[in-house]
């Protein structure tokens, strides 16, 4: 029998299991690098054992919270993985729950494919999209990447980002030419960004792919942090520059009810 001023302490050691713990270490890694590393990368970065790395990231694979770029031996955190995530957004509500609604009414409105999408390290990513009711219309696929500095979703979500944050950012952004278009410079970014900033959209001028257009606005928090972004994507011909200022004022709006499901407001806090 214990006596009352006896305390048990468990053996901690004993309820802990190592490749899960190894395997968490592994998601945590590639979590930092969202180009992907390769599996020797990991090993050798976090000191494991290459047989170990093997067996933990083939089980992600196949479990799908991990994916490997196509023709090359990266991996990185796959939509599984992510969905997990932004799953906890607003005390265990989804984005994507409090998003659909807007998310058609802004697709039936303009006819164009809408999209839902987050930013892990200066990379965006789509969670969900719906598809436009034209019969020639811009494929957009939950998963689907976005390359922060030449999309409207990532400027979006990068311009209402807190300053301290924004700033240890931009430097490890890669501001990849994709297009004519794409800004390539910081100085010239940091000009875009403000402008988003000031007018509460972001506009995407055929910097990602030719011929293709969008407009995006940032979804806030209860706490007033932009953790998604709303985003209408079209041909260029569908989507003129003087449809532009009319365009991105309905997606604020759009994302603005968003927010307010999430517990946040139309117009987050930028410190």
């Amino acid at each position: 029998m214990i006596s009352g001023s006896t305390r048990v302490r468990p053996a901690t050691a004993a309820y802990r299991v190592p490749a899960l713990e190894r395997g968490l270490a592994v998601l945590e890694y590639l979590g930092r690098h969202p180009g992907g590393r390769a599996m020797i990368e990991i090993a050798r970065d976090l000191g494991l054992p290459k047989n170990a790395v093997f067996r933990i990231t083939v089980t992600l694979l196949r479990s799908g919270y991990l994916e490997r770029e196509d023709g090359r031996k990266r991996l990185r955190l796959g939509r599984k993985t992510l969905a997990l995530g932004y799953a906890a957004l607003g005390e265990g509500r989804s984005v994507v729950g409090h998003s659909l609604e807007s998310m058609r009414a802004l697709r039936d409105g303009t006819g164009e494919t809408v999209c839902l999408s987050v930013l892990a390290d200066g990379e965006g990513f789509v969670l969900e999209a719906v598809p436009g009711t034209h019969l020639f219309r811009c494929a957009v696929d939950p998963g689907m990447r976005q390359p922060g500095h030449a999309s409207a979703s990532g400027k979006a979500i990068l311009a209402h980002l807190p300053r301290r944050e924004l700033e240890a950012l931009l430097p490890r952004l890669r501001l990849v030419r994709l297009t004519r278009n794409t800004i390539t410079t910081r100085a010239r970014l940091r000009r875009e960004l403000e402008s988003v900033r000031d007018q509460g959209y972001a506009v995407d001028r055929c910097e990602h792919v030719d011929g293709a257009m969008c407009v995006a606005a940032p979804i806030f928090d209860r706490q007033g942090l932009a953790v998604a972004s709303l985003t209408v994507t079209a041909p260029a011909g569908r989507m003129p520059r003087g449809k532009l200022a009319a365009l991105g004022r309905l997606v604020r709006r759009h994302a603005g009810a968003i927010s307010e499901r999430l517990g946040g407001s139309s117009g987050g806090a930028v410190t």
